[in-house]
Order: C-alpha cells, then structure tokens, then sequence
C-alpha cells in the first residue's frame, strides 16, 4: 500500500478518535470551565472583601463546611451541587442576538424625503415641511408596500408656494419618486392643488400575451388594445395563454354617429405602430373595404395585398397620389349619392354605406419625397376624406413617429381627435401627442406595443395593442404568424398551404336526367379580385 493511503488513514483515524473523545469528555470540559468560573469569582470577591471582614467571612465559611461535615451524606450533597452549578455556570455561551433588519419605510420612504427637500424646501418658511433634518412622517401621510418591498401607493403633502400648476416642475418631483421607487414600473400621480397632496399609484403591468384575434365588438366598433381595470367600464373575453379570460378593451367607435371617425397614432420607432395598424386592418375587413399607403416602403402590409375588401397597398409616391385622389374622388361621389338618396326618400346605395377605410403608414415619408419632387404632400389629398368622412362612411387611421409630428398638417391634427401615443414619451411629447396632460410616467422600458390612449375630451389611459406581428416576417414566433393568418380573408399562397377542401361552390351542381352527378371540375384558386372594385383609380 503506498505511504499517503497510509497517511490518509492515518490521518482519518485520529480525526475519528478526536471526534469520539470530545464528545466523551464534553461534560468535563463542561464541569471544568465552571469549575474555573466559580474559582474567578471566589478569587475576585476576596480581593474586594476588606481586611476587616476577611477573618469573620472566613470563619463562617470554616463553620460552613463543618457544619456540612456533621449532616449525614452531607459532603455527597455538597459535592453534588458543586458540580451542578459548575455544569450551569460552565455551558456555552449563546450566541448574540442578530440585530433586527432595518424598516424598509424608514429606507426607502427616508431617501425619497431627503431626495425632494431640495424641491419643496423654502428658505424664507418659518417651519418649512421639507428639511434637511427632518423625518419623512411629518410630510408622508400613507404608504404601502408590495410583497418585494417595492412602494406600490404613496401620499404625500407639499407646501402651498410649490408650483404645482407647472407641467416643469410636477416633471421634475415625478422624475425623483420614479427614480427612488423604481423606473421600471409606471406610476400615476394625482395632484390635488386645493390641498396641496400628492397621490402616486404604483400601475400593474399590462397583459402582453394577447395576439390578434375576433373580438367581440360591434360592426363600427375597433378594439385598439387594452388598459386597465379602472380605465373602461367593460370587459371582452379574450383567449390569453390558452384560456379565455375578461379583459378591459379601450373601444374606438366610428361610423357616421362617431364623434371621433379619425385616428392619428403616433410613436417611438419599434413600439409597435405598425402593428396596430395590421390590427386595426384585419377587424375592419370583414364590414369594410381597405386602401393602405405604405409610407416607409418597407413591406410591413404585404400580407394585405390582393386580399378581398383591399382596394391597393401603395409603396411608392405616385401609387400612394393616385390611390389618395381616387380616395377623394369616392368620397365626392358618395357624399352626392347619400344627398340625391336622402332627397328622393330612396334606399341608400350598397356601394355608399360600405365602410371605406384611409390607413396611412408614415405618410411624412412620402410627403418629403413629393416636396423634392415638386409633387402634392399626400396628407393634402385627405382634407375631403377628413372633414367629410363621417358622413361618406369614410374613416382615416394614420400612423406615424412621434418625432415627424412637427411635419403632419394642421388639417391631420384637428380632425383626428382620436389619438394614440406608442412608447416611452416625455411629459412634453404626452401632451403634444395626446393633446392632454398625461397623469402617467412611463417605464424606463416599455414591451413593444405599450402606450396610452385618448378619444376626444376623455381621458388618457393605458393601453396595450395586441401582438399582431406580419406574417410575412420569418424572424417572427409562429403561433403569432399563425394567428394573423387565421384572421385574414382567404388563404395566401406565400405565406399559407392550399387548403384541403375546395372552396364552396358559387351555384348548385347540375345534376343529369339519368340522376348521376357529372365529374368535378378543375377549381381555380387564381386571385380574381380587383385593386380597385367601386372606381378605377384615374
């Protein structure tokens, strides 16, 4: 056997044999210490003993110990007790105690105090509420804490001379509580100027997994996404992760009795507007006919083109002139054929009370290149749609980056009260976006297709558009894909497999005089709709 197995073993034997001899002599070790104890403390109280006393206390403790000699079994007792009080005064130390965790309210809730007393803090106030030494109960009304520790709802109170009416300075006491209580949630601040409060609202997150599906609305009506509980007194059911749950839409109606028959979306590039242009495309086709102008060229809307109920999908600047003068042109006509139908008393016309919807995809795009090229701004063309739709049954829905907002007409703006903003915007880009103060602060980063919404005079709410990715884009998951496919007219051959059965036949089949059926026919599955299908574009 080699030496180091020897000296391992050897090794592992005494620590075997020192483990059994401390746990045999544990006791007389125990004895022992106590033993010590009682010898210190006897040691120490004759030195503190006077020289006086030191002959009556010793010979009392002579008398004692004679006195415990005479009793029968005396000195067993005695030798008994010796040796349970040196067992007590000899056991272990306990450990000390571990000091308690410091109060997250006085942390958390103590750093945002000391964080806004430089804003709220004046120097000419006599007994100021913010102050460098002060404590954050006396400005703090209530909190409250989620399960992590996080603050999830704060109210506070601030002096009357803060100027609260100021979009800046609310600004900057916003940016201080969302960077001390976490910039990855969204907060609402409710600002009570008559007395001087503060009420800050930690928000849930959203749902993000609902994809593009029928929801349970009325014709004229588009779901636009999703916000929160307190945001709409109604709810849909929505298949969610594979189970249908209740979820509060945010409702956009149109038609001719919508106060709000336009929609300008406007947001940060990649946040999804696109896409809800696809969303709000796929749920209009079924009671309306389409034209998309896409603006960036970048094929987002392929998966309309040559789709029942989609008149064209312009890329370039002379289909996108051509499909918007046709678009003005049809709205004239309608506008004339509803009049002549309303004098005569007759029926309105199949072809006038169909839905025409206008979606326009970064249109500013196209109308720098018309500029160049000394050519009408497409948005130019859609004043008739805009100030007549409503009544031709007309609706324009544009899309475009919040930063070429600048660049959208004053016509665009006034008509489209209906408005969406996508992405994490300033206060400034909220109000200029919205056209109304936004009482909500962002996450630092938001999931694609967050945002808030406006219809008219209401008020802005969260919203969140469902995932409706195109289904031309290989890059995207493919349940998604697959969901968008399911919702668009009839199959496409780049992007869906033929289907099994045949499609259903326009006409009864001919049955012969002998009763037999003649053979099947070769089915054409050719595209066979128009561009165009009420007027060519001239």
């Amino acid at each position: 056997m080699p030496l180091n197995r020897h000296l391992a073993k050897g090794r592992e034997i005494a620590r075997t044999a020192g483990d059994h001899a401390t746990d045999m002599f544990a006791p007389l070790a125990v004895i022992g210490r106590g033993l010590r104890h009682h010898a210190g403390w006897a040691k120490d109280h004759w030195q503190a003993t006077p020289k006086e006393r030191r002959g009556p206390t010793l010979f009392l403790s002579a008398a004692m110990l004679i006195g415990i000699y005479l009793l029968p079994h005396g000195l067993l007792f005695a030798l008994v007790a010796l040796m349970a009080s040196a067992a007590w005064a000899g056991r272990p130390p306990k450990a000390a105690p571990a000091p308690p965790p410091p109060d997250v309210a006085d942390v958390k809730l103590g750093a945002l105090y000391s964080a806004l007393t430089p804003y709220l803090c004046g120097p000419e106030d006599a007994n100021p509420l913010y102050h460098f030494e002060g404590s954050y109960k006396n400005a703090f009304g209530s909190w409250a804490f989620d399960g992590e520790g996080r603050l999830s709802r704060l109210e506070l109170s601030y002096p009357a001379y803060f100027t609260d009416t100021e979009p800046a300075a609310r600004a900057r006491i916003e940016q201080v509580v969302q960077g001390k209580a976490g910039r990855a949630r969204e907060y609402r601040f409710d600002w009570d100027e008559e007395s001087n409060r503060l009420r800050i609202t930690a928000l849930a997150p959203l749902p993000t997994d609902v994809v593009a599906q029928r929801f349970v609305a009325a014709p004229g009506e588009i779901v636009l996404g999703f916000t929160d509980e307190d945001g709409t007194a109604r709810t849909i059911p929505v298949a969610q992760g594979g189970v249908v749950t209740q979820q509060p839409p945010v409702i956009w109606r149109t038609g001719p009795r919508s106060s709000e028959p336009h929609l300008l979306a406007l947001g940060v590039a990649g946040y999804g507007t696109s896409s809800l242009i696809r969303s709000i495309a796929l749920q209009a086709l079924p009671y309306g006919d389409l034209v998309v102008i896409d603006g960036a060229g970048t094929g987002e809307h392929a998966c309309l083109v040559n789709r029942p109920g989609v008149h064209t999908v312009e890329t370039s600047l002379h289909g996108a002139l051509a499909a918007l003068t046709w678009a003005a042109q049809e709205t004239e006509r309608r506008l004339t054929a509803l009049n002549a139908a309303r004098h005569t008393g007759a029926s309105l016309p199949e072809d006038v009370t169909r839905p025409l919807w206008l979606l326009l995809d970064h249109p500013t795009e196209l109308g720098e290149l018309a500029h160049a090229e000394g050519r009408p701004d497409p948005q130019d063309l859609l004043e008739l749609p805009l100030r007549h739709g409503r009544a031709a049954r007309v609706t324009v829905v544009i899309a475009d980056d919040v930063e070429a907002r600048e660049r959208i007409t004053p016509t665009v703006r006034a008509t489209t009260r209906a408005r969406v903003l996508l992405g994490p915007a300033g206060p400034e880009e909220g109000r200029a976006a919205l056209g109304a103060p936004l009482d909500i602060v962002p996450a630092a980063h938001a999931p694609a297709g967050r945002g808030y919404a406006r219809i008219g005079n209401g008020t802005p709410v969260r919203l969140q558009v469902p995932a409706t990715v195109d289904p031309l884009d290989d890059d995207a998951p493919a349940q998604l894909r697959d969901a968008v496919i399911a919702l668009l007219p009839h199959r496409d051959s780049r992007t869906e497999a033929a289907p099994a059965a045949p499609p259903r036949p326009d006409r009864p089949p001919v049955v012969r005089a002998d009763g037999t059926a003649p053979a099947h026919q070769p089915v054409d599955l050719g595209k066979s709709e128009p561009m165009i299908r009420s007027r060519p574009i001239s």
